[in-house]
């Protein structure tokens, strides 16, 4: 399929798949029997790496983690181990912004209690 086709069916933009394709997470290929244009065809795992990414990006992960998740799950060179030490590392990265984000709030309403009380 081209990439308007596969745009259509992921709802990926086409700039978004180009930058994922120069980013090196998703590959098109050229038909070689066809010389009067230059377009890329990308097949079913391209729509299967394009719903990972974007599931992937949902829970946080940035495009080098997601990378990295993509060369482990599809080439299969990872250990089980190795897969399951990248999620852990991003589950300990939640857990440190879920701490950052609970001080935030907790300044925040401090703030609000020495404005309900006159102290500022």
């Amino acid at each position: 399929m081209l990439i308007n086709e596969l745009s259509k069916r992921t709802g990926v933009s086409t700039h978004t798949i180009r930058f994922y394709e120069k980013s090196g997470l998703i590959k098109g290929s050229r038909d070689e029997t066809v010389s009067s244009n230059n377009y890329f065809h990308y097949d079913e795992e391209s729509v299967e790496r394009l719903e990972f990414i974007n599931e992937a990006k949902s829970v946080g992960f940035t495009i080098r983690e997601i990378g990295q998740m993509i060369d482990a799950w599809y080439t299969n060179r990872y250990a089980k181990e190795d897969k399951l030490a990248i999620l852990e590392e991003k589950l300990k990265t939640l857990d440190a912004k879920i701490k950052e984000i609970k001080m935030m709030k907790k300044t925040i309403n401090e703030f609000k209690d020495d404005v309900l009380n006159d102290r500022c």
